[in-house]
């Protein structure tokens, strides 16, 4: 098949278990699908939903971990037409409510209880003010209310003789949307990109020629399914050349690297966080990942001894993508004969029958190596965001160009460097954090008067977030308190690591706040060392409570408290901050 043959996500699926049959398709754990198996449970759920009364173009949330069933919702979902909905696992009630809400979704399917993570109480607290939702499917055993993933199932065993499932997968057409994600601009509000089968088959086949990728390929997927990064430039890029599939259900390094050895999995992609986590766990046990041959390292900037290290002690000669969910999502990508410097300096060139651009505030084209907005055009452009026609009118202009918001240059040679970002979007760990919705929320502290939110470096995580809080007058306003505030209410992505009780914020003639100068200064109290992180009550606690046996332990252990007196020093221990330890450590000496 041509890389820019046209087809639908379900006629990929059709493909691969004819030219790929008894090859895997999904390795979990000890479960082994083959493609000719994953193909079977496609056809059977697909059957099942329609058989439910989900329609052509109805919406279909999908929310669960990376469980081998959302790669059969990935493929069974569009191969009726409808239209998949991918929601982030960390979703709050009022953010699950929004996006089932907005998107008119009909069904969801979802998990029981995963973690700390209980879906199906969610949908139950939520689903009366979602009118559209008409059915809740739920993977798992203990699934309360919903019906069971495996019902479904049962529901379209007879795929092959069922007329109007027969008539329906003959509907959808390469261009037709099958595909809306919610992302959020600078205002916070979520919008619905929405792609074409088109859109994400043929981003999967390029990025999958990029890699050199086959059906002798096992993928280990560690990111979300329910960003780009997993279903598209994982699940698809897989399914459009037979490779398997080798999804963990959430990232863990130690159990990242056990996976690929125990599988010999060969394409492992990351965000550099999770790329450093998992060379840590490298330099204090060994683990043999001399399988690994490529895979993608995106969604922030790579420290160049990352790169190096990623190269040379886990084999793994990767590139780094550049895409953005809205063109769906890869736009440039490094290649293997690039030299390091390029991929760890630059995004790489565009990739196949995609263009480039750079403009300056007019949408005027700059000359090479100026900054300026980077501007892309091609077949990976979404249609739109959904419900949202002056925000698309915003995004894409009528030529066809989608304006991205993120700063860049390019050189002679094509290649790309992001030098910062237009919209004040904060990555964190690859997650996209929007500083609007986080000061929508401080600002109903009952002590805070006025709040800016940025994003300051983090080794760790490339980017976390910062707030600084000008308090009520006449208000005792704690750091903690702010933290304290949003933890527990919100992804923890969004939390700020660092808050700062300031009068005032730098401001422009106009009164609009400089966040530039703000995040300067900030990169600088942070060089010099001079801010501090800011750890939520309930973690110190959690933390607090770990120690305590310990703490407990070595003060017996010294002869300074009797051992029958441990209970009521553990209680003590307890009731107190590691201050308090230090002036208690102090008096009994």
């Amino acid at each position: 098949m041509h890389v820019s043959e046209k087809i639908t996500l379900g006629q990929m699926i059709d493909r691969d278990a004819v030219a790929f049959p008894d090859r895997d398709a999904v390795i979990f754990g000890d479960l082994r699908w083959t493609y000719r198996e994953l193909h079977e449970k496609v056809s059977q759920f697909a059957c099942g939903l329609v058989k439910l009364g989900v329609k052509k173009d109805d919406k279909v949330g999908l929310w669960m971990h990376n469980f081998p069933e959302w790669i059969v919702a990935w493929f069974a979902i569009p191969k009726i037409g409808a239209v998949v909905v991918p929601m982030d696992t960390w979703y709050k009630p009022a953010e699950a409510e929004y996006i089932l809400g907005h998107s008119d979704s009909v069904a969801v399917i979802t998990s029981e209880r995963f973690g700390n993570v209980d879906f199906i109480k969610i949908i139950e607290e939520i689903r009366q003010k979602i009118p559209n939702l008409k059915h809740v499917i739920a993977r798992g055993s203990n699934t309360g209310s919903a019906m069971k993933f495996d019902e479904v199932l049962e529901l379209g065993k007879d795929w092959r003789n069922d007329a109007e499932f027969q008539r329906r997968i003959t509907e959808p057409k390469p261009d037709e949307v099958t595909f809306i994600l919610y992302t959020s601009g600078t205002t916070g509000k979520p919008k619905g990109a929405m792609l074409t089968h088109h859109n994400i088959s043929r981003n999967g086949r390029d990025i999958a020629s990029i890699l050199q990728m086959s059906h002798k390929d096992k993928l280990l997927i560690c990111v979300p399914f329910s960003h780009c990064f997993g279903c598209v430039l994982s699940i698809t890029v897989s399914a459009s050349v037979g490779a398997c599939m080798v999804p963990l259900v959430a990232f863990d390094p130690e159990e990242v690297l056990k996976t690929v050895e125990k599988e010999r999995c060969t394409v492992l992609h990351g965000v550099p966080t999770m790329f450093i986590r998992e060379l840590d766990v490298l330099e204090r046990k060994k683990y043999d990942t001399t399988s690994l041959r490529t895979g993608i390292m995106a969604g922030a900037p790579c420290p160049i001894e990352t790169m190096q290290a990623v190269m040379e002690k886990m084999h793994c000669n990767v590139s780094i993508v550049y895409g953005l969910t809205e063109a769906s999502p890869a736009v440039t990508a490094t290649r293997f004969d690039d030299s390091i410097k390029d991929r760890v300096e630059t995004v790489g060139r565009p990739i196949p029958d995609v263009e480039v651009k750079i403009v300056d505030a007019d949408r005027k084209e700059v000359p090479r190596n100026t900054p300026g907005e980077l501007a892309c055009r091609g077949y990976n452009v979404m249609k739109g965001y959904y419900k949202n026609p002056d925000a698309t009118k915003e995004a894409i202009d009528e030529e066809g160009w989608l304006y991205t918001g993120d700063m860049a240059t390019m050189d002679e040679r094509g290649y790309v460097r992001i030098v910062g970002r237009i919209k004040d979007m904060v990555i964190v760990g690859g997650f996209n954090v929007y500083p609007r919705e986080i000061e929508e929320l401080l600002i109903q502290h009952p002590k805070i008067l006025d709040v800016t939110v940025v994003g300051v470096p983090d080794r760790e995580l490339g980017e976390v977030v910062a707030a600084l809080v000008v308090p009520k007058k006449d208000v005792a306003l704690k750091e903690e308190e702010v933290v304290d505030f949003l933890y527990g209410n919100v992804a923890s992505a969004k939390v700020p690591r660092y808050v700062l009780i300031v009068d005032s914020f730098p401001v422009s003639g106009r009164g609009k706040v400089l966040k530039y100068v703000i995040r300067e200064e900030l990169k600088k109290k942070l060089q010099a060392g001079e801010l501090k992180r800011v750890i939520p009550t309930a973690v110190k606690m959690k933390m607090r409570k770990e120690k305590v046996p310990e703490i407990a332990g070595e003060l017996i252990k010294s002869g300074k408290i009797s051992e029958n007196k441990r209970e009521i020093l553990e209680k003590f221990l307890l009731s107190i901050n590691d201050e308090q330890e230090e002036l208690f450590r102090k008096l009994i000496e």
